[in-house]
């Protein structure tokens, strides 16, 4: 089995030097997707905490529309709602 430093090397990636972990590099595809670099911090921090299952539905709601002028507001929006859907979930099955 080959090495991740391998790998790269043959296929000519070069290691983006922002990210060392894992949720790094998805807070920054995720801010570079919606357009919202400014907010980069807030989306590494969400990649970090909050349930991936979450993040790719809110991201899979903001990239499919097409009217959205602020794509960080509307994910920010869609990630609040599935939250509170997750909550009542939790709250009725007790």
């Amino acid at each position: 089995m080959k090495r991740i430093d391998e790998i790269l090397r043959l296929k000519g990636l070069k290691k983006d030097t922002r990210n060392t972990y894992e949720f790094q590099a998805y807070g920054n595809r995720l801010a570079e997707e919606l357009r919202d670099m400014k907010h980069r911090a807030l989306y590494i921090k969400l990649a970090k905490t909050v349930d991936r299952d979450l993040l790719e539905k809110a991201r899979e709601h903001c990239l499919s529309s097409e009217r959205a002028v602020t794509k960080g507001k509307l994910f920010m929006w869609k990630l609040t709602q599935l939250k509170n859907e997750a909550k009542g979930l939790k709250t009725a099955a007790k």
